[in-house]
């Protein structure tokens, strides 16, 4: 009887190693879905799919936030699919900002790698507001779904930083965007923010919305 639990107990685990699948490289064909893209088959993966180059490329940041964010997440690197990861380069030019935004589904890490920011996020129970200045070789952790921002303070030197993020899809959500870039009408947005209707018809000019 011994004998036939430990052969039982050995047939699992070793069915249990078979089902084990190293990583699910994204194909791009097939429609990709909340859980993320489909893996592609094991046998059409080669090693530059888990590679990505893109982050060794400075972004344009000939922008109205001086700021640039050049993403390497499943939609761009094809080897992350699956495996809980994905980073982004953000550059900013002197004066730049990353302007308030929320990852709705990740915790990001930045590293500092050239230059000063003034970097904070903002609590959900209390809007208690976590700020500080961080330096080259700096890292900071922005809890997920929480408002965040960083500014370039060093004078006329630019920044480079790597953020880390815990999802291959780590969303995006910019505060600026999603109030005068939108359709959300203009009534609507001085009612729910306090602020003047010329101003917001300022706003909505500047970020483009045609509403």
């Amino acid at each position: 009887m011994a004998v036939f639990f430990i052969l039982m107990f050995s047939l699992i685990l070793s069915s249990s190693y078979a089902a084990v699948q190293d990583f699910c490289v994204a194909d791009y064909r097939a429609p990709s879905g909340p859980a993320g893209y489909s893996c592609r088959r094991p046998e059409t993966v080669t090693v530059n799919d888990f590679v990505y180059s893109g982050l060794g490329v400075a972004g344009n940041t000939s922008n109205i936030f001086r700021a640039a964010n050049t993403p390497a997440s499943a939609a761009e690197f094809p080897g992350v699919n699956g495996l809980g990861i994905s980073m982004s380069r953000v550059d900013l030019a002197a004066g730049g900002v990353v302007p308030l935004h929320i990852h709705p589904g990740a915790n990001e890490v930045l590293l500092v790698a050239q230059g000063t920011l003034v970097a904070g996020f903002i609590s959900s129970d209390r809007n208690t507001v976590y700020l500080k200045t961080i330096n080259s070789g700096d890292i900071m952790v922005f809890p997920q779904g929480l408002l965040h921002f960083q500014v370039n303070v060093g004078n006329a030197t630019p920044v480079l930083a790597f953020a880390s993020y815990s999802s291959p899809r780590p969303g995006l959500q910019i505060v600026d965007y999603a109030l005068f870039q939108s359709n959300f009408p203009t009534q609507l947005i001085a009612r729910t923010t306090f602020l003047g209707i010329p101003e917001i018809s300022r706003l909505k000019a500047v970020f483009g919305s045609t509403n």
